[in-house]
């Protein structure tokens, strides 16, 4: 099967050739040249380095790939040393923009060479796996560094990277104990009570029909509900601590978790039913056997989505009243502080609780239907 398309990687090389030899003809500054910045150079020499071999070589070999991912690497540090400069900093010319330009088709390039790459099942795979993500990440953090700093923007309207994780490594208490209490205290248990009355309710709605046909419409009508509704009410009704964020996430993981339930619950094929039924199998032996493992792709997917609602619904509850600790606080105090770089690095660390949550949702969910067709013809295809 054909990885890629020689032409395809030739003409985003030949795009990206194209921006290195327009931004030899431009400056960095106003006051700044390409010869008085002897690492721009450089780093224009690696991203014609990554291009070319990108667009050059035939066989895609490991030790092509590991040249561009390096030369991608080393002008990366060398445009977001150019940033920093003095003399750039806020006044970044069409030579500065140039580069950057090219030096996205050089990382187009090399994400392409990589993506197209199926190894075997294994540790390497594994890890392999999270190279082309990763790269993409750095690539839009450092895109952002650049243009926060080439461009001079404010920091209150939005600081760059750099100072974000200054605010970071500032303030690790701080962003410990926030997430101690919006994390551990209050999502947690709130997804955990949530999910799991939400699961009970479905088993009991799937052997009451009147119970199915009454409470869906009930949990379409309260997931409705907007949580700025929701929230205030929950802080008058349990207090200002984490009990009332809790409450609110049990609310918004109750419904999304009851909904699926009963749809995989309701999603066995009438083959498979009676099937059971022929062989004598109770009504127990039939719910193990077949309804729950084809109900667990729908269970799981409720799972995901909740682990999203549940943090959300946990910091904009914070909002409304909470101890002087957590994600919802900060947010909310460092914005009137106008401290935006706090605010910013509150946010990472909601963006990265929930990211690695939903990462651990899906490596069980992996674990325990790795029996479901998508996941059969994705080892299909590797092998």
């Amino acid at each position: 099967m054909s990885l890629f398309s020689s032409t395809r990687i030739s003409n985003t090389s030949l795009a990206g050739g194209l921006f290195i030899v327009l931004g030899l003809f431009g400056e960095l500054s106003p006051t700044v040249a390409w010869g008085h910045m002897p690492i721009g150079l450089a780093g224009l020499g690696c991203v014609a380095g990554a291009l070319s071999v990108s667009g050059l070589t035939t066989k895609c070999s490991s030790t092509s790939r590991t040249i561009s991912l390096a030369f991608v690497l080393a002008a990366l540090w060398v445009v977001v040393s150019l940033a920093h400069a003095e003399s750039i900093i806020g006044q970044a010319s069409g030579g500065y923009w140039c580069f950057v330009i090219a030096l996205a088709f050089a990382i187009w390039a090399t994400m392409s060479r990589f993506a197209a790459i199926t190894l075997n099942p294994g540790i390497g795979a594994f890890l392999y796996q999270f190279l082309v993500p990763g790269l993409f990440g750095v690539w839009l953090i450092v895109l952002w560094e650049l243009i926060t700093v080439g461009l001079g923007i404010p920091r209150v309207l939005l600081p760059p990277p750099s100072l974000v994780g200054e605010a970071i490594a500032s303030s690790l208490g701080v962003l410990a104990a926030d997430f101690r209490q919006t994390i551990i205290r209050a999502v947690l248990p709130g997804f955990v009570m949530g999910n799991l009355a939400g699961f009970a309710i479905a088993l009991w709605a799937d052997r009451v029909p009147f119970l199915r046909r009454g409470l869906l419409p009930v949990g379409n009508l309260v997931s409705a509900i907007p949580i700025v509704g929701i929230a205030p009410i929950m802080v008058m009704w349990f207090g200002f601590d984490w009990q009332s964020k809790a409450a609110v996430v049990v609310i918004m993981t109750f419904f999304p978790m009851l909904v699926n339930t009963v749809a995989g619950l309701a999603g066995s094929s009438a083959i498979e039913l009676d099937l059971m039924r022929s062989i004598g199998a109770s009504h127990w032996q039939t719910f193990t056997r077949v309804r729950l493992p084809n109900a667990l792709p729908f269970i799981f997917n409720a799972l995901k989505i909740n682990s999203a609602l549940a943090l959300i619904g946990a910091i904009v509850a914070e909002f409304f009243g909470t101890p002087i600790v957590g994600i919802g606080f900060r947010i909310s105090t460092e914005a009137g502080r106008m401290n935006m770089e706090m605010v910013w690095a509150s946010i990472a660390l909601s963006a990265v609780s929930g990211s690695l949550f939903y990462g651990l949702l899906a490596v069980v969910e992996r674990r325990a239907t790795f029996w479901h067709p998508s996941f059969r013809q994705l080892s299909a295809k590797r092998l």
